[in-house]
């Protein structure tokens, strides 16, 4: 995420530190990278059960909502849009990590690699284990290179330190391929009228470039069937209830009873994997929390599963 001076002092960034703390694990997702300086958050993050345009909407909602008012600011803070790069694990999960963890060094925020192993602002410290970042995975990265840690935080140390003489690397921010087919849905800012917007990119080789497109594809062509079809809330409801023996029109009423929860799970699991209805916008339509949201769909998602259901 690019723009302008983001981060005035460490009470911003402890600010945004504490946003991804909450909301990373809340939405199962997982990071394994990340680093702030004044005008970047760079993030390497992997989606979990909340679709990354959510995950991403809520981090900067509430740090621009929060950053202003301790600034005594209006409007928006991000003039650009935040980049997201879908990249090729097995090609580019290393070379990603230590890109984005020697940032504040190549931008000047730190002097050396000494003294980027003790930046707070930063998940180098965390993998070379002089800080301790609960949200971030450092055990997935550090076992590509040992099954002991010493060594593998050994073996991460001289990777990272191979990495000093390469600058900037504009391999790694993208291809020239954006994303429109499979695009995030915008989202509303705090003033009503601007949204945050990615530039959606894919990093890979042409054949990961083509399945992703592929898939893409296909899933939106999906869901294009299955709205032409009639699909929305109350006919998912109607498809669900009669497997779980429930009235469609209880299913999204209030209440913990067992049935009900795990139906109304199934419908929330449906609306958003194969509907593409945001989880905010299903919160606000349900009367729920976007945090109950993620969950249903993480419990539908087994119930599924145990049910064998499907939409045609």
């Amino acid at each position: 995420m690019e723009g302008q001076r983001i981060f005035r002092n460490d009470e911003d960034r402890d600010d945004l530190l504490s946003r991804l703390k909450a909301i990373i694990p809340d939405t199962s997702t997982r990071c394994y990278a990340w680093a702030l300086i004044p005008n970047h958050v760079h993030l390497l993050l992997r989606t979990g059960t909340t679709p990354m345009g959510t995950v991403i909407q809520r981090i900067l909602t509430g740090f621009v909502l929060s950053f202003n008012n301790r600034h005594e600011r209006q409007g928006k803070l991000f003039q650009n849009r935040y980049k997201s790069i879908l990249c090729q694990e097995e090609v580019y999960f290393l070379e990603l990590v230590r890109y984005i963890h020697l940032n504040p060094l190549r931008a000047g925020v730190v002097s050396d690699l000494a003294t980027l192993g003790e930046y707070r602002y930063g998940g180098h410290s965390a993998m070379m284990g002089k800080r301790f970042c609960e949200w971030l995975d450092s055990d997935t990265v550090l076992g590509h290179f040992s099954e002991t840690q010493n060594t593998a935080r050994l073996e991460y140390a001289r990777f990272a330190k191979e990495g000093l003489d390469q600058g900037e690397r504009s391999d790694l921010e993208g291809g020239s391929v954006v994303r429109s087919v499979a695009g995030w849905k915008g989202t509303e800012d705090l003033d009503g009228e601007t949204r945050f917007h990615s530039d959606e990119r894919i990093l890979g080789d042409s054949d990961f470039v083509a399945k992703v497109l592929k898939q893409s594809q296909e899933q939106m062509e999906r869901r294009s069937r299955l709205k032409a079809e009639g699909y929305d809330l109350d006919r998912l409801c109607a498809r669900v209830g009669p497997v779980f023996g429930i009235a469609p029109e209880d299913i999204l009423k209030p209440g913990k009873y067992r049935q009900r929860a795990k139906a109304r799970s199934v419908v929330c699991y449906f609306a958003v994997r194969e509907l593409g209805i945001t989880a905010t916008d299903l919160a606000k339509k349900m009367g729920l929390s976007q945090q109950a949201i993620s969950l249903a769909v993480q419990r539908g998602e087994k119930a599924i599963i145990e049910q064998g259901i499907s939409l045609p």
